[in-house]
């Protein structure tokens, strides 16, 4: 075994120990769901951060760089500018409200708010969340499987197995106190991915004389010769490219399993701080992730991707650039990508199916410890779906960048419009809301799968931009 391998090994017997340790910090639904509304604005941050940027930013936004060329910048912009409006206009009203109706889900505080007494928003709101992340979970797997293919030459299924087993296991265990607390490890080691290697990829290139906006090096740079920043667009297509790359930003208004941080922190008052820590890791993080795009196309050449995976360029990039003990921590910073999201995911997807739906729509009577093992019982289901879904995916050639867009669209566009009104329009009312869930829901399946409406737009704009009509038009209404 290399020193790579056994860091890497190492890594992961870390994150399961975590696992055990957090385990009898959890006591009821509370401490499972939100850690007991306990963490600390350094934790919070680096855990929405972590959680928010999966196995896309790492192994999916590199990837697509390689393929699309410099015209991903708008994708970056999008991003840096929807976390920080997030941070803004949602963490903070949140925490509070969320407090205030005594509500451990996103879902719950809907229902309280606008005191549901038909259901319905429970019921609509805990399907969508399970529906879109089962896909994204599986993206998380399907990147486990490429990450373990680069490192060990492992067959992609047995990568997904391992991935799909160890993330399970941990979230069981500790619940939102495992999740946190790893998260601010694999927080950690994701901006030192993000920041050292493109910067010493660039410095490889400085040394090698490799010009990276060289023409006459084509075939060193991008496929396609994909050098303009509206991918050789012009006119109206070049519009809708960039708004397509900005769209990517409105997800993160809705997305639930970034949303329970701000319910998390112990204070709305740290919410400044945590805001301030998680905007400083976004602008170099983001932009690191695209700059290893670059790096990797430069240092490979476009025309080695034509037999290997976009995606994989991480990997082989520390592994080619790095010494061993630091490849094999920066490259357990991609599998720390991945695991940060997918436990979330599968925590908020369970929390929502056991509290929102079991517990408060059907109307099963639960006690605390019943509660929680439902819940590690409603994890193992998901996770199974999840992991069959991303054998598929490995099959049928789908990328992450892709199935990821599709989850982020729907969740962003469903719970974003909703939130983002209630918490700052009063005239927003119960039947507002419940258009903004359908239309956001619908509108993304739809969109997704009828290529000329792709063509004429990302599903991540049109979704959202009808999400929000439609909360606006039927409060007006009611």
């Amino acid at each position: 075994m290399s020193l790579i391998n056994a860091i890497f090994v190492l890594y992961l017997i870390f994150l399961i120990i975590i696992g055990f340790w957090t385990f009898r910090l959890t006591k009821n639904q509370e401490d499972y769901i939100l850690a007991g509304r306990k963490l600390g604005p350094w934790v919070t941050a680096f855990s929405e951060r972590a959680s928010s940027e999966s196995a896309w930013l790492l192994l999916g936004l590199p990837g697509a760089v390689i393929i699309f060329g410099l015209g991903e910048i708008w994708t970056v912009i999008g991003i840096i500018f929807g976390i920080v409006i997030s941070w803004n206009l949602i963490a903070e009203k949140l925490r509070i409200e969320t407090e205030r109706y005594n509500a451990l889900t996103i879902p719950e505080y809907l229902h309280r708010k606008y005191n549901d007494k038909t259901n319905t928003i429970r019921l609509f709101s805990s399907f969508i969340i399970a529906f879109f992340f089962l896909f994204y979970v599986s993206a998380q797997f399907h990147a486990t499987g490429k990450v373990l293919f680069s490192l060990f030459g492992l067959d992609p299924m047995y990568g997904i197995s391992i991935g799909a087993i160890i993330i399970v296991t941990y979230t069981l265990m500790g619940g939102f106190f495992a999740v946190a607390w790893t998260d601010l490890v694999q927080g950690i080691l994701m901006i030192g991915t993000l920041v050292i290697l493109p910067i010493t990829g660039l410095v490889e290139l400085y040394n090698a004389e490799k010009a990276i906006f060289d023409l006459e090096q084509a075939d060193l740079v991008f496929q396609n010769n994909n050098q303009s920043i509206f991918s050789n667009k012009t006119g109206m297509e070049s519009l809708i490219y960039v708004i397509g790359g900005l769209s990517w930003g409105l997800g993160y208004l809705g997305q639930p399993h970034l949303l329970i941080r701000y319910m998390a922190i112990r204070n709305f008052k740290d919410v400044r701080l945590a805001k301030k820590i998680a905007i400083s890791w976004a602008i170099p993080g983001i932009l690191g992730a695209f700059f290893i795009g670059i790096v990797g196309s430069s240092y490979f050449g476009a025309k080695s991707f034509e037999t290997i995976d976009p995606e994989q360029v991480m990997p082989l990039l520390a592994s080619s650039l790095l010494h061993p003990v630091l490849a094999g921590l920066f490259i357990s910073g991609a599998i720390a990508a991945i695991m940060s999201t997918a436990d979330s995911q599968l925590l908020v997807a369970s929390s929502a199916i056991v509290q929102d739906f079991i517990h408060k729509y059907l109307g099963f009577s639960l006690t605390p410890k019943s509660a929680v093992n439902l819940n590690r019982i409603m994890i193992i289901l998901l996770g199974v779906s999840a992991y069959m879904i991303a054998l598929y995916s490995q099959y049928s050639d789908r990328n992450i960048f892709g199935v990821v867009s599709y989850a982020w669209s729907g969740l962003g566009s469903s719970f974003g419009p909703a939130i983002l009104l209630t918490l700052w329009w009063k005239g927003t009312t119960k039947n507002g809301v419940l258009a903004g869930l359908l239309t956001g829901f619908i509108t993304t399946v739809v969109w997704a799968n009828i290529d000329i409406l792709k063509y004429l737009v990302s599903e991540r704009f049109s979704s959202f931009i009808l999400a929000l009509l439609a909360v606006y038009f039927f409060s007006k209404k009611s």
